[in-house]
């Protein structure tokens, strides 16, 4: 079974949905990391950012980075059609195009003959192909299409199967179709289209999504799209987070995302969470904190006898946890699944395990969420561990912020950080300004620091969120602060900082940034 990921282009068109080229590069990576087939990174030529993520995409070692277009226009031959000439210069290895399979809007939004609408199709699909692109075509509103006509809409796909698509990709674009419908009508097509060929992409407007691509599943196709945590315009997207370990454990379908990739699955989820800067939904199947929780009563006492009957699964298989525990083993294996992720050997009986267990779930509930913040959480580790090395030590620091008219008039915000740091027994105080307290803080911390530890200089904040996790404490309420910092090398890594007090978060986030830099550098 073939996944195909679209949180990078559909998801983005969620209400409240902006993602950076941080967040972008970071998702891309994490899906890459899960065995995510195809990995949709936007439309070239539709905005700068999507522009500037395909010059530069992440490196994939397991996934394929897909782009997003529309076949040619109406009048124009597809050698002349900029969207086209956009999508192949992107460099993107495999090319999804989008057309119309429902006569009536071809009728009332294109205003062409059906003929011209299949001639659209074929012809840019074998423009993608005859460039050497992989090319997939999404049937859009597909399923309303064929409901109201289905020679149409078979001619259509038929027109991109015969140019050479090698994936048909049957669309619910509108959200409307039910399961049962969704099947019959499946098993209809993969009596003219293999279903070797076909994909399903369902939107949630009835709240069907999952089910109904799990019925196209069963019904023949063999490439599900959605996006993670269902993300998505209206009510989203089908969601792979749940669709996936379905597909693996219940069904039997062997993915990119094997059994012992399942265990990414939460992390992945509430990663996405974090770069939207959200909380993630506590009821989420598979992945929610309330997943598999269980109250005092009959399941909580039953639970040390016979889990596997009140749970579906084992919270495990999935990276998750049980929330309430007759002992503390599911939290020591995700710990420990992490540990050998960061290439940290441990027995499982170490009493240092116990100690990083009980530690990051107190600093959970102060809130921090080391999901989105790998780098913090190794730092953690190892320092439960004893192999960080004190590179510095912070005595204290302060930060002026000043709001002022400058001499011509312009009103101008200015903040000034003072630091002393102690390094090998001697104290450095440094001043810095910068736009805003946690940039005058990063200068004034690296001046400290540069002339013993040269490399900083190659450090450089990527991207830097705030969340509220209180926010019925008003302007009291705990911060969250996540940095993303990334070296010229090419490596990127991001640091939690969490404080009732927004600045003293963010020097946390950022003081583990420079050392996570100075750990990683000694390590290697």
């Amino acid at each position: 079974m073939t996944l195909y990921d679209t949180t990078l282009r559909d998801g983005a068109q969620a209400r409240g949905v902006d993602f950076t080229l941080a967040d972008r590069q970071a998702i891309t990576r994490a899906l890459d990391q899960l065995g995510i087939d195809y990995i949709e990174g936007g439309w070239p030529g539709a905005n700068p950012i999507d522009d500037t993520f395909f010059a530069n995409p992440p490196p994939l070692a397991a996934s394929r980075l897909s782009a997003f277009g529309m076949t040619r226009r109406a009048g124009r031959s597809a050698d002349n059609d900029p969207g086209l000439t956009a999508l192949l210069e992107s460099g993107a290895p495999a090319i999804c195009l989008v057309g119309k399979t429902w006569e009536r809007q071809v009728a009332s939004t294109l205003g062409i003959p059906a003929e011209e609408n299949r001639r659209m199709i074929g012809e840019s699909i074998a423009h993608v192909v005859r460039h050497g692109r992989e090319a997939l075509f999404d049937a859009e509103h597909f399923f309303d299409g064929y409901k109201e006509n289905p020679e149409f809409a078979l001619s259509a796909i038929r027109a991109a199967f015969d140019a050479g698509a090698r994936w048909i990709v049957l669309c619910d674009t509108n959200g409307g179709t039910l399961p049962h419908e969704i099947g019959r009508i499946v098993t209809e097509v993969t009596k003219h289209i293999p279903g070797e060929r076909l994909g399903i992409h369902c939107h949630n407007d009835t709240d069907n999504a999952v089910a109904n691509s799990l019925s196209a599943v069963l019904a023949g196709v063999r490439q599900v799209q959605g996006t993670v945590n269902g993300v998505g315009e209206r009510c989203g997207n089908a969601n792979l987070i749940s669709i996936i370990p379905t597909l693996v454990m219940k069904l039997g379908f062997a993915t990119g995302v094997g059994r012992d990739k399942l265990t990414q699955l939460t992390a992945t989820a509430h990663l996405l969470d974090e770069r939207l800067n959200r909380g993630s939904n506590p009821h989420a199947p598979y992945v929610g904190s309330a997943a598999f929780a269980h109250k005092g009563g009959l399941h909580a006492s039953a639970m040390a006898k016979d889990s596997s009957s009140y749970e579906h699964i084992s919270p495990e298989l999935v990276g998750n946890t049980r929330t309430i525990l007759v002992s503390d083993k599911s939290g020591r294996a995700n710990i420990l699944e992490r540990l050998r992720a960061f290439g940290i050997a441990i027995s499982p009986d170490d009493p240092r395990v116990a100690e990083l267990v009980a530690e990051v779930k107190q600093r959970e509930q102060q809130g921090y969420a080391y999901e989105g913040a790998d780098a913090s959480f190794e730092l953690l580790a190892r320092r439960v561990l004893g192999t960080v090395p004190e590179f510095f030590s912070v005595i204290g620091f302060r930060v002026i912020g000043e709001r002022r008219y400058n001499a011509n008039g312009r009103l101008v915000n200015v903040a000034e950080a003072t630091i002393k740091v102690k390094i090998d027994e001697a104290v450095v105080m440094t001043v810095a300004e910068g736009n805003g307290p946690v940039n005058a803080l990063d200068g004034a911390l690296r001046k400290a620091l540069s002339r013993r530890y040269p490399q900083l200089q190659h450090l450089h904040l990527a991207d830097y969120k705030v969340r509220i996790l209180t926010p019925n404490d008003g302007t009291a309420a705990v911060t969250r602060a996540l940095i993303e910092s990334r070296d010229d090398n090419g490596r990127s890594w991001s640091t939690i900082g969490v404080s009732g007090n927004i600045i003293d978060a963010s020097f946390n986030a950022l003081e583990d940034a420079v050392i996570y830099k100075l750990a990683s550098e000694q390590s290697r």
